[in-house]
């Protein structure tokens, strides 16, 4: 039986990633953060067969400890300041959380599990302001916000790690990738939401930023079985993961409200405080590598995936 251990154990990508693991037999443990009250709704039904230690990826010695009580096969680290506009407000913390949690999770396992298999999540947003259109592993980065060059960072001391040390570690360029377990201050759950409200009565209008930006979305369910498909390879690698198609914040707009049998052009309005200070225009993954070497494809396409976040929603 293998062992997993996953910092940020809350998130949406977790709960798909530790249902998947369960389903292969493994044992395991999810990093919480040391609160009192702990979010843990997204994996509520996994609570009694995943173990949950409490620590910090922005404290070493707390991951030092967690390391040595899962003693771990492989290590997903998907905690992070996950909503990009948060970074604007406290770019100190991003830089903190979603970089150095990087660099103080990979010493804790040189320290303590050097065998251990590292899997980072970094992120399409370094690719930020893109030089190239798709965007593939040799894309060279550009990032447009604090989150973005944290990510890079993280990013880079992946190979660091890697190179220095001999350490299996490998980075998954994920695109966007979404989920009815999507966080309400995301867009996509924004807008899904909001639909739902409005066909029920509940809600008038959606106020939303730049409906022309152009991003790469798929599902986070199949997102996780490409990161466990990179643990499983014979030599560690980077591979970016995206669906490989691009459709507007307006398309998803069209597409969750005809779900629910509304024209969006009769609800949502533009609001430019939700416009981030540097736009990033479009995000198209080349999925071709993971493809070929990896053997991964994604499976839930984008109306698929619209439609299960509307009918998802509890109003």
């Amino acid at each position: 039986m293998k062992t997993a251990l996953i910092t940020g154990a809350t998130g949406q990508d977790s709960s798909y990633l530790m249902e998947f693991l369960l389903d292969k037999g493994y044992r395991v443990f999810g990093l919480i953060r040391p609160t009192s009250t702990p979010s843990t709704s997204r994996i509520a039904h996994l609570l009694d067969q995943i173990t949950l230690i409490r620590g910090d990826v922005g404290d070493l010695a707390s991951l030092v400890r967690a390391v040595e009580a899962a003693q771990p096969d492989e290590v997903y680290n998907l905690a992070a300041m996950s909503f990009v506009p948060d970074s604007w407000s406290q770019p100190e913390k991003a830089i903190d959380i979603v970089a150095g949690g990087v660099g103080r999770m990979l010493e804790a396992l040189r320290m303590v599990k050097p065998k251990a298999r590292f899997y980072q999540a970094s992120s399409s947003e370094m690719f930020g302001k893109v030089l190239e259109t798709p965007q593939r592993e040799t894309t060279p980065f550009n990032p447009q916000s604090p989150y973005g060059v944290a990510k890079c960072a993280g990013h880079r001391l992946v190979d660091v790690y890697r190179r220095s040390y001999d350490m299996f570690a490998c980075s998954g360029i994920l695109f966007n990738h979404e989920s009815p377990r999507r966080g309400l201050e995301f867009v996509t759950r924004k807008i899904t939401r909001a639909a739902a409200m409005i066909k029920a009565g509940k809600q008038d209008r959606l106020a939303l930023g730049n409906l022309d930006a152009k991003r790469d979305w798929g599902f986070a369910g199949d997102y996780v079985r490409a990161m466990w498909m990179m643990l499983q390879q014979d030599t560690p690698d980077d591979f970016v993961i995206a669906t490989g198609e691009t459709h507007t914040v307006r398309e998803f707009c069209e597409a969750a409200f005809a779900r629910v049998g509304l024209d969006y052009r009769n609800h949502v309005e533009i609001d430019p405080a939700f416009y981030r200070p540097a736009e990033v225009d479009i995000l198209l993954g080349d999925p071709s590598k993971a493809k070929e070497i990896l053997g991964w494809e994604p499976e839930v396409k984008f109306e698929a995936l619209v439609n299960m976040m509307v009918d998802a929603e509890q109003v």
